[in-house]
């Protein structure tokens, strides 16, 4: 005679546990803030040159130093030396008085020269040659501010 009610066993079962929640929650909301952040790169006041496609454009580009960056539209590290590197203030002056700065896709058939004579295979990578194409001094993956200002401080300016 103990009949016993399981209709409120069942739905006690299917209701969810309030921590599952929060915790799934929390992590679909930091997943993406990681997304944007890694993709976000604002933009900075370096004067880019974007359109070279050979090696004799790079030699009778100045008399300056060129400063190549290998990158790709997929590259997080790029996006992430763009954030932290190119949109700090020192190093946009450094840059645009010392050297012609030229992103290079490499993902971009027009580049394939270009990437095959510095025998780029990864991004970012990035070269620092003078003005006839010698090279000078290079960096390969994702490198900090500091290396960075190091790099071109390294560097005599033509």
């Amino acid at each position: 005679m103990n009949k016993v009610d399981n209709s409120s066993k069942k739905l006690a079962k299917n209701k969810p546990n309030p921590f599952w929640k929060f915790f799934w929650l929390t992590f679909l909301v930091l997943s993406l803030v990681y997304a944007w952040y890694s993709f976000y790169a604002p933009s900075n006041e370096i004067k880019w040159k974007h359109n070279i496609t050979s090696i004799a454009q790079i030699k009778n580009i100045s008399d300056k130093n060129v400063l190549l960056f290998f990158t790709g539209k997929w590259c997080s590290p790029c996006r992430i030396m763009k954030r932290e590197v190119f949109a700090d203030e020192e190093i946009e002056k450094l840059v645009n008085n010392n050297v012609i700065p030229i992103t290079i896709d490499i993902d971009n058939p027009n580049s394939k020269e270009v990437v095959q004579y510095f025998k780029v295979g990864a991004t970012p990578t990035t070269i620092i040659v003078d003005s006839e194409g010698k090279l000078l001094d290079y960096a390969v993956g994702k490198i900090d501010k500091n290396n960075f200002f190091e790099m071109l401080s390294n560097i005599e300016p033509n």
